[in-house]
């Protein structure tokens, strides 16, 4: 549009000079027709046509001339004769030239007449100042640029309502995709255009695929654990017939690895089922619900303890980017722990911290671990009081677990007197962000 106006402005500019001088051009001949001479000098048969040649200082002059002497002159002009290069005889073309006037830079048109080759020629003189054809070129310019800008801010507002309305589409896919990364929904809804409906199916059909995708991976993995379990069930019977029969070295060598062997059976299908459900779009987990329902279960187990399992989280809508089997398997590892350990109370919190990640906190009053276990107690089969019940599993498949989806666990002295176990896990918010990423 910039562009735009410079160009009309030339355009116009050279338009409306050609109109002004072939104005001077008529003006011109009209002088000369109406000029008459005499032993006095010259006077027109009656004035020209155009009225601003009468006013004073009009900008608007016209002179004839002879030798330098005025023969006649406007009423407009006033001051001394207007001055124009000299003409050659055989030069007895329109000559236009810019001089200075009375009231400023002056065009003019001027043409010399031979009456006899060997007099000077008579000059016939008409010219307007240069400020009328400015005033009328700047109101050009003034009305282009209002025009201009005026066009250009109504093609902004149109583009821009052009864009958002072709944009919108995409702006409900995002909502939808939203959705179901908030767990709400398995599948994109929406009324959408025909130009977007084919990316809406085509992605339904990849939601659809990878949930199976995923179930299938689930039930392959339960599987091959239920496939296991009998061998495994078998081998360890056949030892505690070798030890029977007199052989215990043998039996418990094959004890031993048989407990391997299913210590690392159940932590690599609980990482394999983890791993599949970190990839579905819209796994989230509620924080109450998961707590509830641990706490309930672990109430019961636990009975013969008369332990108090508080669970002090109330928020319905705090959720997380975790599987709910998954995050059920965490917090019951933990709590359990903490019930295996504690004296009479074991508490359930949570701490919504400001870098989009929920922390759980399963305290207990018992005895605790000293600070050179906190981190040894995370490897796979390690105990720090082998006279509790235990695979020394639990720990170490919380951290997988956690570590998978973008979390982590550690533990740290509780307030209460004994453990506390610190589980972070990202909000569905802050997991978009990093799979983004």
């Amino acid at each position: 549009m910039i562009a735009a106006g410079f160009v009309l402005s030339a355009v116009f500019k050279t338009h409306v000079t050609e109109q002004f001088y072939d104005e001077l051009y008529v003006h011109l001949d009209e002088l000369q027709r109406l000029a008459e001479f005499d032993s006095k000098g010259s006077h027109l048969q009656r004035n020209l046509s155009d009225p601003r040649y009468d006013v004073p200082l009009s900008g608007f002059y016209w002179e004839i001339q002879k030798s330098g002497n005025v023969l006649a002159r406007s009423s407009s002009l006033q001051g001394a004769a207007l001055e124009t290069p000299p003409d050659a005889p055989k030069d007895v073309d329109v000559h236009t030239h810019a001089i200075s006037g009375p009231t400023g830079k002056l065009l003019v048109a001027e043409r010399a007449v031979w009456k006899d080759p060997n007099e000077p020629p008579v000059r016939f003189i008409i010219g307007t100042d240069q400020r009328h054809l400015d005033a009328v070129l700047a109101r050009f310019d003034t009305t282009l640029t209002y025009s201009l800008t005026v066009f250009g801010l109504s093609m902004v507002v149109a583009a821009t309502l052009l864009i958002l309305y072709a944009l919108a589409p995409l702006g409900q896919l995002r909502r939808a995709l939203a959705v179901i990364r908030a767990g709400q929904s398995k599948q994109l809804r929406g009324d959408f255009p025909t130009e977007v409906r084919p990316l809406v199916d085509d992605l339904n059909s990849l939601l659809t695929s990878t949930s199976e995708l995923i179930q299938r991976a689930r039930t392959q993995a339960g599987n091959l654990a239920h496939g296991l379990k009998t061998p495994l069930a078998i081998l360890t019977d056949e030892a505690y017939r070798i030890e029977e029969k007199g052989l215990p070295e043998s039996s418990g060598t094959i004890l031993d690895q048989c407990r391997k062997m299913q210590t690392q059976i159940d932590f690599q299908i609980a990482r394999a089922r983890a791993v599949a459900m970190r990839s579905s779009p819209g796994t989230v987990a509620s924080v109450k619900l998961a707590a509830s329902e641990v706490a309930s279960a672990l109430r019961r187990l636990h009975m013969d303890k008369m332990l108090r399992i508080e669970n002090t989280i109330a928020d319905e809508s705090l959720t997380i980017a975790c599987d709910a089997q998954d995050a059920n398997e965490m917090l019951a590892n933990l709590v359990d722990n903490a019930c295996k350990h504690a004296a009479s109370l074991v508490r359930l919190s949570v701490n919504t911290e400001k870098d989009g990640f929920v922390r759980l906190l399963v305290e207990d009053d018992g005895t605790g671990l000293p600070p050179e276990a906190h981190e040894i107690v995370f490897n796979i089969g390690e105990r720090w009081d082998s006279r509790l019940a235990g695979s020394g599993l639990g720990l170490a498949i919380v951290r997988d677990l956690a570590r998978l989806y973008g979390g982590d666990v550690s533990l740290a002295t509780s307030k209460l007197g004994g453990l506390a176990a610190r589980l972070d896990l990202p909000m569905p918010s802050a997991m978009d962000h990093k799979i983004n990423r």
